[in-house]
């Protein structure tokens, strides 16, 4: 095999023009929003072993430990009756066992909170399709795509329920969904989460429990709170993010990479006000490398709050993004890194900066 061949690289891929995310307006029916409440690849593989507590965070082994007995207690319920796609056909769901039925993972961004979330429902003892993991953005887009009655209807024969990032900063969403988790505690189904935090409640923007906990008002006694301290883990010991290169390296990056998309950026920012965030997803099937030209700061916050969740999406899926331009940390202004979307940003730039050091390996002579 010759070199060109090697790392995702092929002569006859450096001769086909590369993907376009900015050419892509995916459509995504609501049997695959249901079928995609698994852990992202990013974290398929991840189980309590593989994380790896700071020593000097106690809180951490802490976590581990309780997070490993909690999943033990949620086997599978003698008698259930199994269940069709959409909830029909299954057994009354058994009366919930007295104490909390729900773990909340308190902690800053970068600490690990999506691993554990994760290895809890891979360690849940119960088959993958009665657990169920997702954003809260992603159980929202589920509530919009089924309607309430259907989303309470399929998800209440689940065993656990897992949501990343609550957004706490959406009254009205919040509402919505902590109306939906309540349906679902009646049902018996154990809850797991972690979230963002208030707009103006921020601080050191690292915590959120005491948020948490008001906002799901009646909930607040189904959950155990489970604070993790910590560093932001994608920088612990690690260079600082590399510098952007230059156009024409990132178009002949594109171009000799199998699968790579390339973009403007202000283009693609234009092309993500179209779709809708729950596509963001659907947008990167099969890209395995993003490049972008002409990385600026984001114009506004509506802007940037989409930037964030291709962002995570991009994360989740593990794919590199190699940029000209400015660098990610410079993306979000001095107001917005401030205000009360900050943690979503800092999150953004933590995140994509880890995935322009994994794209490094793309620009390595081969």
């Amino acid at each position: 095999m010759s070199s060109s061949t090697a790392a995702g690289r092929s002569p006859i891929a450096a001769e086909t023009a590369p993907l376009s995310l900015c050419a892509r307006e995916p459509h995504v029916p609501a049997d695959r929003l249901v079928a995609e409440m698994v852990p992202p690849p990013r974290f398929d593989s991840v189980r309590f072993s593989t994380y790896i507590p700071d020593p000097n965070q106690p809180s951490q082994t802490e976590a581990v430990r309780v997070l490993e007995g909690f999943a033990s207690g949620l086997g599978p319920v003698p008698g259930a009756g199994r269940r069709g796609f959409f909830g029909f056909g299954r057994a009354k769901a058994p009366k919930p066992p007295a104490g909390p039925r729900g773990v909340y993972l308190d902690g800053g961004y970068g600490v690990g909170k999506t691993h554990l979330l994760a290895s809890l429902w891979h360690a849940t003892p119960a088959e993958p399709a009665l657990k169920a993991f997702g954003t809260f953005v992603e159980l929202t887009n589920l509530v919009g795509a089924l309607g309430f009655q259907q989303t309470v209807q399929t998800l209440s024969g689940h065993r656990l329920l897992c949501i990343d990032e609550f957004e706490l900063d959406d009254p009205g969403d919040t509402v919505l969904v902590s109306t939906l988790l309540g349906k679902l505690v009646d049902a018996g189904v154990a809850l797991a989460a972690t979230s963002n935090t208030l707009p103006g409640k921020l601080g050191e923007g690292r915590f959120a429990a005491a948020d948490f906990l008001r906002e799901i008002q009646g909930l607040s006694a189904h959950f155990r709170t489970l604070r993790i301290d910590g560093e932001d883990y994608r920088h612990r010991g690690l260079p600082q993010a590399p510098a952007p290169c230059s156009d024409a390296q990132v178009t002949r990056t594109a171009r000799a990479t199998e699968g790579a998309s390339l973009d403007d950026f202000p283009r693609l920012l234009e092309h993500l006000a179209r779709v809708h965030p729950s596509r963001y997803g659907a947008l990167t099937d099969g890209v395995k490398a993003v490049c972008l030209t002409d990385v600026r700061p984001i114009p506004d916050q509506s802007t940037a709050l989409r930037l964030v969740v291709l962002a995570d999406r991009l994360y989740d899926r593990e794919v590199p993004v190699l940029a000209s331009g400015l660098p990610f940390d410079q993306l979000f202004s001095e107001e917005m890194l401030k205000g009360g979307y900050r943690k979503k940003y800092f999150r953004a730039i933590s995140r994509l900066t880890a995935l322009a050091r994994d794209a490094q390996r793309l620009t390595e002579p081969q």
